[in-house]
């Protein structure tokens, strides 16, 4: 047996998320204590208790996230579960993966995952930018859609999330011709997405210049655990190769249908989504359904996952 763990990004956020994993588990509260003393505000009383707005900022959103993904990877730990041999993280969940396998110190990924929240909300005021998912329609159509309904503003498919969902994210009036074009297309659905910025297409550059500029004063280590990244679906080991791709990521689509693809083709047959919701779950199901997938985001999925693998 083989094992990958995959870490989500943002979307699987919710008030109240890990508060039965923080119950059996102390190091859940004690690693959003690290994160609230980094951040100098109580990052546990959001995650906990809201309100929904708040935690939906996307400043906080991303730590947040971050920190409940790595207190789920360390409850797993603490529960003696093995090491797994390949991470990747969809978006955000890139820099999780890296905190987990060592590359990264978790307070110093804290600050960084919140400026990078930041640059990415000045890079486009609200309400200019948009994202909506497309169900039913291969890649090259949903590309084709993108140029038809672009009409010379940006609008690119940005995340590649499973064979016939894939997310789109340009201009806000862009986006509302794509989904409006988008049966037309073929798609079985189109969803506007509740997001604020228009992440993993060319309007984030001037957030990819900042975050090459903030990478700089951040030490980043070789990985103990190879990372697929999501700009060019390759491990990297170089601290500076690692630099570059989370620079890349920032403005490059999330390429997740080819990696689980690639997890797969290294042999590993069963994966963990470790952290809040089970979106991850699905979607590798989907890419890949031989993977036998796990989602650990409570006591109760986190003793199945064990019992599965036989720690």
């Amino acid at each position: 047996m083989s094992l990958a763990f995959v870490f989500p990004g943002q979307g699987s956020q919710s008030v109240g998320m890990l508060t039965a994993l923080a119950a059996e588990y102390p190091v859940v509260k004690q690693t959003f204590a690290e994160a609230s003393q980094a951040l100098s505000y109580d990052l546990w009383e959001i995650a906990e208790k809201g309100p929904d707005a708040e935690l939906n900022r996307t400043e906080v959103t991303q730590p947040a996230m971050l920190a409940a993904g790595v207190a789920t990877w360390r409850a797993w730990l603490a529960s003696h579960g093995p090491r797994p041999q390949y991470m990747a993280g969809h978006s955000l969940g890139e820099y999780t993966a890296l905190v987990c396998a060592e590359a990264i110190n978790f307070s110093d990924a804290v600050k960084l995952v919140a400026d990078r929240g930041r640059f990415m909300q000045q890079a486009v005021p609200a309400g200019q930018g948009g994202m909506a998912a497309l169900l039913g329609l291969e890649d090259d159509a949903v590309r084709r859609l993108c140029v038809q309904a672009g009409q010379g503003e940006v609008l690119e498919a940005v995340n590649f999330n499973s064979p016939g969902q894939v997310v789109i994210a340009g201009t806000a009036a862009a986006v509302a011709r794509a989904v409006e074009q988008s049966k037309a297309a073929g798609a079985r659905r189109a969803v506007l997405l509740p997001v604020s910025v228009p992440a993993h297409c060319r309007l984030m550059h001037p957030a990819a210049r900042q975050m090459a500029e903030r990478l700089k004063q951040v030490d980043v280590r070789r990985p103990t655990v190879p990372i697929i990244h999501n700009a060019h679906v390759q491990p990297e080991s170089d601290p500076q190769a690692i630099r570059n791709a989370l620079v890349s990521q920032i403005e490059s689509p999330v390429r997740w249908v080819e990696t689980i693809q690639q997890i797969a083709a290294k042999g590993v047959t069963h994966l963990v989504e470790c952290g809040p919701g089970k979106v991850l779950t699905g979607l590798s199901k989907r890419i890949v359904k031989t993977l036998v997938t796990l989602p650990v985001y409570d006591p109760v999925t986190l003793r199945e996952a064990l019992t599965v693998i036989g720690k």
